[in-house]
């Protein structure tokens, strides 16, 4: 069999892929923004999977984290608050041929956002959407976020907050057709990984909380979790998380969960303390929206023009006398 040369060198790159590859402009985030873990973590996904980049895109929505597709060499959609999830839905929809990525924020996905965050949930489209979840407004200077925590002190709450914080978790395990939820922290690269690379070969709609610091607003936020290990829960199972040697030397407080019980992931996704790490939950079960409105038809120019001219004409005066 002969192929031509385009596709030769294309095979060529697919085989041989490197993390420059992948890297776009400097991160302009903080010194020791956990945001930096998980472009990383990203990044050698998409090296390690040989991800061509014309077929790869990361959509985001506005705040720190959103920043996310000017730091990936591959297409980006650097849409407007809380809009992340519905600019995502429609690039599956029109091109089911990309691996779509979403990068937001617990503002931007749980306050503005969270609309269409239940909706995208129970849509179960084919996507990995990262939460960054710091607990605070970050890109706007130290407003309360939705979870954070109760007596938090900020500008927005100079009395500290009043409510307690909202659980992305079992709000997600909450919505019908939810097929894959997860939970990992910046600190520990290892297990981030592994969490990022399971969420990316599930079918259907991602959803990983990763808990990341703030140095700039909340500096002191996850101290406890970061210096004792005994105050995070690996949640581990043969079709979930399993730890290197060296890694369950140190995380010993571990737990065997089925990632199937969706009622053992509800209640342990209630437990802040200590914090779960793992796969949660995983139904490759649930079919995606997609493919029950079968996305990707070819839509030609003429195609287009005329549906647009449909919907315009419903709202067209016409001048007496006009057929």
């Amino acid at each position: 069999m002969t192929i031509t040369a385009p596709e030769c060198l294309l095979r060529l790159y697919e085989e041989h892929p490197d993390l420059e590859d992948y890297q776009g402009g400097a991160p302009r985030w903080c010194a020791g923004c956990g945001d930096n873990a998980i472009l990383a973590a990203v990044q050698r996904l998409c090296r390690d999977e040989a991800l061509r980049p014309e077929k790869t895109a990361f959509i985001s929505g506005i705040g720190c984290s959103s920043r996310f597709p000017h730091y990936m060499k591959t297409y980006g959609f650097h849409g407007i608050h809380g809009r992340a999830l519905p600019v995502a839905e429609g690039v599956r929809m029109a091109r089911p041929d990309l691996h779509v990525f979403v990068s937001t924020g617990d503002g931007d996905c749980c306050s503005i956002g969270a609309g269409h965050w239940i909706h995208a949930v129970r849509y179960n489209m084919n996507m990995t959407v990262f939460l960054h979840d710091n607990h605070v407004y970050g890109l706007t200077k130290k407003q309360a976020s939705p979870t954070s925590p109760r007596g938090l002190r900020t500008n927005t709450t100079p009395r500290g907050a009043y409510l307690e914080a909202l659980n992305p978790l079992t709000v997600t395990l909450g919505v019908q057709n939810a097929s894959f939820v997860a939970q990992a922290v910046d600190w520990i690269p290892e297990i981030l990984y592994s969490i990022v690379s399971a969420a990316f070969h599930h079918k259907g709609f991602s959803f990983v909380r990763i808990l990341q610091r703030c140095p700039k607003f909340l500096p002191d936020l996850f101290d406890p979790w970061l210096h004792d290990p005994q105050k995070v829960l690996v949640l581990t199972h043969d079709n979930g998380l399993q730890l290197s040697p060296g890694l369950a030397k140190v995380h010993k407080n571990r737990r065997e969960h089925d990632p199937a019980d969706l009622d053992r992931a509800r209640e342990i996704a209630s437990g802040a303390d200590p914090i779960p790490v793992g796969i949660l939950y995983r139904n490759p079960g649930v079919p995606c929206y997609e493919d029950l409105r079968r996305s990707g038809k070819l839509r030609t120019g003429a195609f287009v023009r005329a549906g647009l001219e449909a919907e315009l004409d419903k709202f067209t005066i016409w001048p007496q006398g006009h057929a």
